[in-house]
């Protein structure tokens, strides 16, 4: 792994604002500034992590969402590496990705990057239809989650925008002692409009609507440190 940081608590800073994603709605987010420099040439970065490993983002499933789907009679399941613990704790391993955190107002987005989660995801299953969101990426820059689409085992659509990410709801970062690992807890997860009619046109329903809160995320990433 190569890592440029000036301290492990810095790159913790850098994820806490971009992976938070602390917008307003689905057309703002933390990490893009009205004051990014025009320069032709990118500044260079204030911390870097290459090569992200582990560990894991874990969704809290909101209880308004688990009704949604229970008055529809969509069972939802865990796919791959995921598991769906008897309190309704999806969770999902990180197994990749890179974040890149600049000087706010020298670049837009200041932080960049992707956070992936190959080989898990959420199953619906409804009416004998199987829909599978899957292969699932964070993008910090964006305050989205994008994933691959499958309905009875054959690919509907890939990277396809899934969720919203409003940090707006975070906690304050955390920290283990030695800073090896970052925890981010709060960011509430919403349901995207593209996920939204898809999953309602599979379906055959019009229920779903963009803005859906899925639940609340807690996402641990090691520093590198």
């Amino acid at each position: 792994m190569n890592v440029k940081i000036p301290s492990a608590l810095l790159i913790a800073g850098a994820l806490a604002f971009g992976v938070a994603a602390c917008g307003d709605d689905e057309e703002t987010t933390s990490a893009a500034t009205p004051a990014a420099s025009t320069a032709s040439e990118t500044p260079e970065p204030a911390a870097k992590i290459d090569s992200l490993t582990g560990t894991s983002t874990k969704v809290t499933l909101d209880a308004g969402f688990v009704e949604a789907l229970t008055s529809l009679k969509v069972t939802p399941g865990p796919v791959g590496d995921a598991t769906i613990s008897s309190g309704g704790v999806a969770t999902f391993p990180i197994t990749g990705g890179n974040v890149t955190y600049y000087t706010p107002g020298s670049v837009s987005p200041y932080v960049q990057g992707l956070i992936n989660h190959d080989g898990s995801g959420l199953s619906l299953e409804a009416g004998g239809k199987l829909v599978e969101l899957e292969n699932f990426d964070v993008d910090p820059g964006k305050s989205v989650l994008t994933g691959d689409v499958s309905v009875d085992g054959t690919e509907a659509v890939a990277d396809a925008p899934l969720f919203f990410l409003d940090g707006r709801t975070l906690q304050p970062l955390r920290t283990n002692e030695d800073g090896s690992k970052a925890v981010l807890e709060g960011t509430t997860v919403k349901l995207k409009q593209e996920a939204a009619d898809l999953l309602n046109e599979t379906f055959g329903i019009d229920t779903l609507e963009a803005g859906l809160v899925i639940g609340v995320a807690k996402i641990t990433v090691n520093t590198g440190a």
